[in-house]
């Protein structure tokens, strides 16, 4: 069963977990789940996707209850309106804070759009040196990063640091093969290590804001834990509190 975050009449969350696909897609035909479709066998009807998230991104995601419900939100998220946050452990020693402010080419499918304008907001939380070799170099560095999109680019965040070369670990495609086998042999972690902590956004019914918050997955937070960056995740508004320092098995 998918963990739900927030509901209320109109609109329903969900923390989706790492590597399942929001709805039915013509590049991933063989996938048989979805999470439209799990949430919609949970709760016994029908639901409508507002927005996005790549299947290996984990995080919340929101529902609408109707048509008439999924309209505006919608609208709201086209117009970016919508407040979000995400997290990301990536390679390398990332600046402390900056935004990136480059241009989304279509993928290949595509290719006749132009460039979307794009702009992402980080900050760096910690950093950690492994004594463990990738590539010319005898130990390993990364960072955990607190992430603002102002925009909503297809892959933006994954592309934006594959950008200035602090690529997410986990990302097959646009991301660094050696840390991404790396993180599979030495610490079982297969995933892409993204995740969608927070979104914010005015109701369209109520007026009234509403935050939903959604928890690290285990293999994230497990990684965290293992780097020392318990406190980091502690001080962080946008993540469920108090984060749990150890994970029941």
């Amino acid at each position: 069963m998918l963990e739900i975050i927030y509901e209320d009449a109109q609109y329903v969350a969900v923390n989706k977990p790492n590597g399942l696909l929001v709805h039915r897609t013509r590049i991933a035909e063989e996938k048989k789940e979805f999470a439209l479709q799990l949430l919609r066998d949970q709760l016994g009807y029908h639901l409508f996707p507002v927005h996005r998230l790549d299947r290996g991104t984990s995080g919340v995601l929101l529902f609408a209850k109707s048509a008439g419900a999924a309209t505006p939100i919608v609208k709201a998220f086209e117009e970016r309106q919508p407040d979000k946050t995400y997290f990301a452990i990536v390679r390398g020693y990332a600046p402390e804070a900056g935004t990136i402010d480059s241009p989304i080419r279509p993928d290949k499918d595509h290719q006749h759009k132009a460039a979307q304008d794009a702009v992402t907001h980080y900050t760096r939380l910690a950093t950690t040196e492994l004594p463990t070799p990738v590539g010319p170099y005898s130990t390993s560095r990364y960072s955990l990063v607190k992430i603002k999109p102002e925009t909503g680019r297809m892959h933006q965040i994954r592309k934006h640091f594959a950008h200035i070369r602090h690529y997410i670990i986990g990302d097959k495609r646009h991301g660094d093969w050696r840390h991404n086998r790396m993180f599979v042999e030495e610490l079982n972690s297969p995933f892409l290590l993204l995740h969608a902590a927070k979104l914010r956004f005015m109701h369209p019914y109520t007026g009234e804001p509403v935050e939903v918050s959604a928890a690290l997955p285990d293999n994230m937070l497990h990684l965290c834990l293992q780097f020392n960056w318990g406190a980091a995740l502690a001080a962080q508004e946008a993540l469920p509190q108090p984060v749990p320092l150890i994970k029941s098995s």
